[in-house]
């Protein structure tokens, strides 16, 4: 209703989408309620109905990915470059008391960011700041109605005990406002700590193409605050993952390079030498990877050449690095090439960019050293 008064008033065009789960007997008759408020107020809507597993895993984290790549995917179709989603204060409060919980550090208390992207797609929280009692007056004031989920209120779910506890505190003045500036202020320490981190990494990180290369020395010296930020951000660019990895995992990495040992993690491989970490793709994590002519490779690489017949790329391995003797003079090491791209027709080497054998193909990192800079300030 917002951001079509918004339009109105001279404001972008607004398109609707709803994401149907599929996970509750009422969701597609809550979908069509959405539709048909849309349709009388003018603004074309869109139904999209979620057909993944239910059985197993962290149900409400796999649905919320699926609903924001689904939007995602529907915003790029249709040319549409932000999707508006309306999170306000007292999710930004359940989330502060849901993480505390769990003794959460810097990351998980900081806010809730206003803005985000999934991959060409920008979502936004306009009212992020607006508690959700404003939102319900506003509906009254002007005589819309609305359906409450009513998972809202089964207390078998983490957000709404959070809800109900952040009801009871109320007495002590902790409101989903006062929580919600804590959470801000969390989120503008971290923002310094990355900001060391991009200043860290710019001094001393390089880019050899699309591995990262840090002095050991000088990664040995860093607070652990900024050495662990900066692993997860290193992972996270070459693995291309949703998320970074966390908790024991990083610890065991750092305990890893303290040792000088090398060790694999979120589908990535680390190689320490004397002088220095090196942090490159693993070659199991690609090893099913398969891509046809002109299509993106693992994320990050688009191969160009004289595509024969039946060619694909899949990623090069000990095998196909045997078939190029010229692949030290690349200056990369064998583990690093092992996962790179390269063009196979019928279990035959076609060429191999990186390892030497170019046979007129290139190699095009998509995600490339400006990237992975931004990418370091992005959380």
């Amino acid at each position: 209703m917002l951001l079509v008064k918004w339009a109105d008033q001279g404001g972008p065009p607004v398109h609707a989408v709803t994401v149907d789960h599929n996970l509750r007997a009422e969701s597609a008759r809550e979908a069509k309620f959405v539709k048909d408020v849309c349709a009388r107020i003018g603004v074309h809507h869109d139904t999209l109905v979620w057909e993944g597993r239910r059985s197993s895993g962290n149900l409400p984290d796999a649905a919320r990915r699926a609903r924001y790549s689904l939007m995602a995917d529907w915003a790029e179709e249709r040319g549409i470059p932000k999707v508006a989603v309306a999170h306000t204060q007292n999710d930004q409060a359940e989330t502060f008391l849901m993480r505390l919980s769990r003794e959460a550090g810097v990351d998980g208390l900081a806010a809730m960011s206003k803005t985000w992207r999934h991959g060409l797609t920008e979502f936004c929280r306009p009212v992020l700041g607006v508690e959700r009692a404003e939102l319900r007056g506003y509906l009254n004031a002007i005589g819309q109605d609305w359906i409450d989920d009513p998972t809202n209120e089964d207390e078998i779910y983490e957000r709404t005990r959070a809800r109900n506890a952040i009801d009871a505190l109320s007495d002590l003045g902790l409101s989903p406002r006062s929580l919600a500036t804590v959470a801000q202020h969390m989120s503008d320490v971290r923002g310094t700590l990355y900001w060391y981190v991009f200043l860290t990494a710019r001094e001393h990180a390089q880019i050899d193409r699309g591995d990262v290369i840090f002095p050991r020395k000088q990664f040995r010296t860093l607070q652990r605050d900024i050495s662990s930020r900066l692993l997860q951000k290193i992972l996270k660019w070459i693995s291309g993952a949703d998320y970074a990895p966390r908790g024991r995992s990083v610890d065991f990495m750092l305990e890893a390079i303290r040792g000088g040992t090398g060790m694999t993690l979120h589908g990535c491989e680390m190689t320490v030498s004397d002088e220095a970490l090196r942090f490159t793709r693993e070659a199991q994590a690609v090893e099913g990877h398969r891509s046809s002519a002109g299509d993106i490779w693992d994320g990050r690489w688009k191969l160009d050449g004289p595509w024969p017949k039946g060619a694909e790329i899949a990623m090069l391995g000990e095998d196909g690095l045997a078939e190029c003797p010229a692949w030290r003079q690349s200056g990369m090491p064998a583990t690093s090439l092992k996962a790179s791209p390269a063009v196979w027709r019928d279990g035959h080497l076609v060429a191999a960019p990186l390892s030497g054998l170019g046979n007129g193909w290139t190699a095009s990192l998509l995600r490339d050293q400006d990237h992975f800079f931004a990418a370091l300030l992005a959380h």
